[in-house]
């Protein structure tokens, strides 16, 4: 096994390799992002659970993609980079033509996958949809109207996140998808990673108070007897 400076994303799962990341290592957002190759905001937002909550972190170490002496080396100097781990033998080509086979156990996902489409990628077409996580035309046509018959239990989650594809095809369908809607793929991304930030400091400045209020919160139960007493003898004088 040789170890080459990463030059592209050949990670099997990013999102779930950059969560046992957070949750493992002291590395920081920034050297997480670089070795996924995520942005610092989707790191920081996997690290909230603002995105991919749920997600069961993938072990890079346990799957040869980075070695302990590596990340040992970037956790004691936070200003490196981690280098992706590979081996000498040929890359697995993914089939381009065909259906695509989805396990049993991950067919029950579908409309939820489909969901999340639906809800965050509109201009995707349903011929790229279907194509993307292996599903068809009505069941689309179900989950956009709600008459599938699990609606109650439908809930948007991200196709890579299930395992229903990569997040490289992914992020394919979905610049493909904006281009034929005539929108520019970088633009949009910068818009979203703009709104997210606006979120994120308008939750920070909400979350600001100094507490002088209680928000309606009734207190007596932690007041002692004599608080309780006095309490209620107020009450009945303004009664």
């Amino acid at each position: 096994m040789v170890a080459v400076k990463q030059t592209e994303n050949k990670l099997l799962m990013p999102k779930a390799t950059a969560v046992w990341l957070i949750e493992n290592t002291i590395l920081t957002f920034k050297q997480v992002a670089e070795f996924v190759g995520l942005t610092e905001i989707e790191v920081e937002a996997l690290a909230n659970e603002d995105i991919g909550r749920g997600l069961v972190g993938r072990d890079p170490i346990e799957h040869s993609e980075l070695t302990k002496e590596e990340l040992a080396r970037c956790e004691e100097d936070p200003h490196s980079s981690l280098i992706l781990a590979t081996s000498d033998l040929p890359q697995v080509k993914n089939r381009s033509k065909g259906p695509r086979y989805t396990p049993v156990s991950k067919r029950g996902d579908k409309p939820d996958a489909i969901a999340y489409i639906i809800k965050y990628d509109t201009d995707m077409s349903d011929a790229q949809i279907c194509r993307l996580v292996g599903t068809t035309k009505p069941t689309i046509n179900n989950v956009r109207e709600r008459t599938h018959p699990n609606t109650p239990n439908i809930r948007p989650r991200h196709p890579a996140d299930l395992g229903l594809c990569s997040y490289t095809e992914y992020e394919k369908a979905v610049e493909k998808a904006l281009k034929a809607a005539g929108k520019d793929p970088e633009a949009v991304k910068a818009q979203k990673a703009a709104e997210y930030e606006a979120q994120q400091k308008a939750q920070d400045d909400s979350n600001g108070d100094d507490g002088s209020h209680t928000g309606g919160f009734d207190f007596s139960n932690f007041m002692g007897e004599a608080g309780r007493f006095s309490s209620n003898k107020k009450k009945e004088s303004d009664d």
